[in-house]
C-alpha cells in the first residue's frame, strides 16, 4: 500500500444527521480541498465554504479545515470538510474528491498513515478503535488511559530494562575474568525477578482492562424455584425473565447486557438444576452448565441457608441467598453467603459491589486499568516465559550468551505491543478491523 498518494473516506457513520465528516489526508489534500471549496485555505481556521461538483454546480454548504504536516491525525496535510449529513451528499463529495485525485480509503488506513508518520504507537491506536466501540464509561475511561500512552510507557520501561540487562551481559563476555562473570550473574539476577515483578503487575492490570473492553459475563445458577429469575430481573431493573411459583419455568439461557458502577456485564439467567428432568428440561441444564464453564463469574443463588452446598466452578464465584426478607437475622448462618431479596431490593448494592470486587474490576470512584487486547495479553505472557527462561539459566550457571538470546526474545514480545517489531501480517489484521474513515 502506498502513502504516498491521497486518500478520502466518511470518517462519520453513514446515515442521516446534521453533519458528516469527510476526511482526506496526502501530498495533494490541500490541493484537492481548495479545488472543491474555490477557497483559499489557512491553516486550522474553520471556512465556512461552498462545496463544488465537475461543472461548478453546487454540492452543498458546510466547514473545511486544514490542517498541514506534520501537525495532523496522520502527520500528512490533513483537510476536514463538515457537510450536512446526507448520505446522498456525502457520496456526492465522495465521488468529486475522487475526480480531484483522491482515492477511496480502505479500512484503517488513516490511523495505519499516523503509525508509519510516528503519531501514535500501535497500542494507542487500537486504544481509539476501543475507545469507539466501549460498551460502558469505565470502558471508555480505560480506552482513553491507553490512548493517552499509559500501557505503552509500562511497556517502554521494560524494554529499557531489558536492554539494560543485555548491556551488562554483553559487556562481560568482553573479560575472562571470573569474579566479573559473578557479579554479572548476581546483578542480572536481581534485575530480571525486579522486571518479572512489574511485568506480573503489568499484566494483571492488562487481563482487567481486556475484561472491561470486552465484558464479562456472569452465570445465575442453582435449584430450581431459588428465585434465580427474580434476581435476574432485579439486576436488569426490568421485567425479563418469566417469573412464575412452578419449579423449572427456565428452560433455556436468558440473556442480558446490564450496567453495574460503570461496567458493561453479560448477564446470564440458566436452568434450575437438579437430578430428576424431563427431556427438554435437561437439554437447559446442560447449556447452563456449558454458560458455567464459560463464565467470568458465577452466582451460586439458594433460598434457604441450610441448604448451602459445596459450590464448584473455573470462574471466580459468589454465595446467594435469596428471599431474605423470608429469613429473620438469627437465620443469616452462613458467613460467606450474600444475603438479598429479589423482591424488596434488601442486599442488591452490596451483591453489586461483591461482583465488581470478585471480577478484580473497578467501580466508578476509582481509576479503571488501561485497556489492553488479547494479543497484547499473549505477547506479555511470552515476555515472562522468556525472562523465566532466563532467570533459571543465570541461577544454573548456563552460558551468558543464552540469557541474552533469551532477553532478546522477551523484548521483541513486547515490541510487538507498540509496533516496534510487529510482523506485516499482523499490522494488517489490526488495522482493517478500524471503520473505514480511521
Amino acid at each position: 500500500m502506498s502513502s504516498n498518494d491521497t486518500i478520502c473516506a466518511l470518517a462519520t457513520p453513514p446515515g442521516h444527521a446534521g453533519v458528516a465528516v469527510i476526511r482526506i489526508s496526502g501530498p495533494a489534500a490541500l490541493t484537492i480541498g481548495q479545488q472543491l471549496s474555490k477557497t483559499s485555505l489557512q491553516a486550522r481556521y474553520a471556512h465556512l465554504v461552498n462545496f463544488y461538483d465537475q461543472h461548478d454546480g453546487l454540492l452543498d454548504q458546510g466547514l473545511v479545515i486544514y490542517f498541514p504536516t506534520p501537525k495532523s491525525f496522520t502527520g500528512e496535510d490533513v483537510v476536514e470538510l463538515h457537510p450536512h449529513g446526507n448520505p446522498y451528499i456525502c457520496q456526492q463529495l465522495l465521488t468529486r474528491l475522487t475526480q480531484l485525485g483522491a482515492r477511496l480509503a480502505i479500512a484503517g488506513e488513516f490511523s495505519e498513515r499516523a503509525f508509519l508518520n510516528g503519531k501514535l504507537d500501535l497500542a494507542q491506536l487500537e486504544a481509539i478503535a476501543d475507545l469507539i466501540a466501549s460498551g460502558s464509561e469505565q470502558a471508555a475511561r480505560s480506552a482513553v488511559l491507553s490512548m493517552q500512552g499509559k500501557f505503552s510507557q509500562h511497556v517502554g520501561e521494560i524494554l529499557r530494562q531489558l536492554i539494560l540487562i543485555r548491556t551488562h551481559i554483553e559487556a562481560s563476555l568482553d573479560f575472562a575474568d571470573e569474579d566479573i562473570e559473578l557479579e554479572t550473574r548476581e546483578k542480572i539476577a536481581e534485575l530480571l525477578m525486579q522486571l518479572q515483578t512489574q511485568l506480573h503487575a503489568i499484566t494483571t492490570e492488562a487481563k482487567q482492562g481486556a475484561k472491561l473492553q470486552q465484558g464479562a459475563t456472569l452465570v445465575l445458577t442453582g435449584k430450581p424455584n431459588v428465585g434465580k429469575s427474580s434476581l435476574f430481573n432485579a439486576l436488569c431493573a426490568q421485567n425479563r425473565a418469566i417469573v412464575t411459583d412452578i419449579p423449572g419455568t427456565t428452560r433455556d439461557v436468558v440473556a442480558m447486557d446490564i450496567n453495574i458502577e460503570g461496567v458493561a456485564l453479560r448477564l446470564l439467567d440458566t436452568a434450575g438444576i437438579r437430578a430428576q428432568a424431563e427431556a427438554v428440561e435437561k437439554e437447559g441444564i446442560a447449556r447452563a452448565q456449558q454458560a458455567i464453564d464459560s463464565a467470568d463469574c458465577v452466582i451460586h443463588v439458594f433460598d434457604d441457608a441450610t441448604e448451602i452446598e459445596q459450590t464448584a466452578s473455573a470462574a471466580q464465584a459468589l454465595v446467594v441467598v435469596n428471599k431474605a426478607d423470608l429469613l429473620s437475622a438469627d437465620q443469616h448462618t452462613h458467613a460467606d453467603a450474600l444475603y438479598v431479596s429479589a423482591k424488596t431490593g434488601a442486599g442488591l448494592a452490596q451483591l453489586k459491589q461483591h461482583i465488581i470486587k470478585v471480577l478484580g474490576l473497578q467501580s466508578m470512584d476509582q481509576q479503571p486499568p488501561f485497556s489492553a487486547r488479547l494479543r497484547h495479553i499473549e505477547a506479555l505472557t511470552r515476555a515472562s516465559e522468556a525472562i523465566a527462561i532466563a532467570q533459571q539459566q543465570i541461577q544454573s550457571a548456563t552460558p551468558l550468551e543464552l540469557s541474552a538470546e533469551e532477553c532478546r526474545t522477551a523484548q521483541q514480545c513486547l515490541a510487538e505491543i507498540t509496533g516496534e517489531f510487529t510482523p506485516d501480517d499482523l499490522l494488517d489484521y489490526v488495522f482493517r478491523e478500524f471503520c473505514i474513515g480511521k
